[in-house]
C-alpha cells in the first residue's frame, strides 16, 4: 500500500509537461486452476481505480488498485474422473495493487482509436474460503493438504503473492479529455494455492488430531457424491497421497472490462484564439 501511495504522489508532482489521467475500471473477474479449466466460468464483479501517466504519445505508466471476487468448483466444470470424485470448491476476494506499462499502436492525439497492449507487475492478497451452513470458513488455517503438519512435506502458503499482469484491448477517444479502453488482462501467478488445491490428500488421522473434524470434512468431499472408487471412498477419507490437485501448473486469474480515464490537472496546452490556454497536464509542483 505504501508503494502505491508513493507512486501516486510521484505522478502528481511531475513537471508541468506531463500528462495525467484518473481512471476507473469495471468488469468481471475469473479464475483458472485446479477447480476450473474453462474460460469465463463463474464470473464475479471487479472494480478498480487507476492513475495514468503519459510518458510519451504512445506509452503510459498505469498504477492501479483493483478489488474483485473469484469462484471455482468441480460441480461447475467437472468432467474428468478426478473432478467428478473430488467435489471441491472455493471462493475468494482479491485485492490487487499493480504497476504496468501500456503501449498503444497508434498515437491517440492524432486518431480516435487504437489497439493497445500492457504488461507489468502486481501484488495481491487472497484468502480462499467455502460457505458451510451459511458460515464463511477460511481454508488456509485448516491445512486441507497437510500444510505445516510435522510428517507432511508441504509448507503453508502465503496469502500475499506477486503476479505478472499482461493483456490488451482497444482504446477510444470519447472527447478531448476522456478515453475508454475495452480490455482483457491476464495474471500469471507464482502460487498454485489460489483455490487451496495443489497436491495430494494428507493422513486423515493426523489432520484430525492437528486441525479438528472440520479440516477433515473440507479436505475430502468426495464422500458427498456417489460412485465409490479405490482411493476416493463414499465413506471415510481419501487414501493418503491420493491426487487432490496438480502442482505442476500454477493458478491464474484475469479481468475483463472497461477502463475509463479522465485527463486531470494543469500544465501545457494549446492557446485558443481568445488567448486562453487549455490546461492538459498533471498538477505541477515547483522544484
Amino acid at each position: 500500500m505504501k508503494s502505491t501511495l508513493f507512486l501516486f504522489l510521484l505522478f502528481a508532482s511531475t513537471s508541468a509537461f506531463s500528462q495525467c489521467h484518473l481512471g476507473v475500471f469495471a468488469g468481471g473477474s475469473n479464475y483458472i486452476g485446479d477447480l476450473n479449466d474453462k474460460p469465463f466460468k463463474r464470473t464475479k464483479p471487479a472494480v478498480g481505480l487507476s492513475l495514468n501517466y503519459d510518458v510519451s504519445d504512445r506509452f503510459t505508466l498505469r498504477s492501479g488498485l483493483t478489488i474483485a471476487g473469484l469462484e471455482g468448483g468441480d460441480q461447475y466444470s467437472g468432467s474428468t474422473f478426478l473432478k467428478q470424485n473430488r467435489n471441491l470448491s472455493f471462493k475468494s476476494s482479491i485485492t490487487e495493487l499493480s504497476l504496468i506499462g501500456e503501449l498503444t499502436v497508434f498515437n491517440l492525439n492524432n486518431i480516435n482509436w487504437s489497439p493497445y497492449v500492457f504488461g507489468g507487475i502486481a501484488f495481491f492478497h487472497f484468502n480462499p474460503y467455502v460457505k458451510d451452513s451459511g458460515q464463511k470458513i477460511f481454508l488456509r488455517p485448516l491445512s486441507t493438504e497437510g500444510q505445516g503438519l510435522s510428517s507432511w512435506p508441504v509448507n503453508t502458503y502465503s496469502l500475499n503473492q506477486l503476479g505478472i499482469p499482461f493483456g490488451g484491448g482497444v482504446k477510444f477517444n470519447l472527447s478531448e479529455d476522456i478515453r475508454l479502453g475495452v480490455e482483457v488482462g491476464m495474471r500469471r501467478l507464482f502460487t498454485d494455492y489460489l483455490d487451496d488445491v495443489s497436491t495430494s490428500y494428507p493422513d486423515a488421522a493426523e489432520l484430525l488430531a492437528a486441525k479438528g473434524p472440520k479440516a477433515v470434512e473440507l479436505s475430502y468431499r468426495g464422500n458427498q457424491v456417489p460412485g465409490e472408487t479405490a482411493g476416493y471412498p463414499d465413506v471415510g477419507f481419501a487414501s493418503k497421497g491420493a491426487e487432490r490437485g496438480n502442482p505442476k501448473t500454477k493458478d491464474w486469474y484475469y479481468f475483463t472490462g472497461v477502463h475509463l480515464t479522465f485527463r486531470i490537472g494543469g500544465g501545457y496546452g494549446k492557446t485558443f484564439a481568445s488567448g486562453r490556454k487549455r490546461n492538459y497536464g498533471c498538477p505541477s509542483v515547483p522544484l
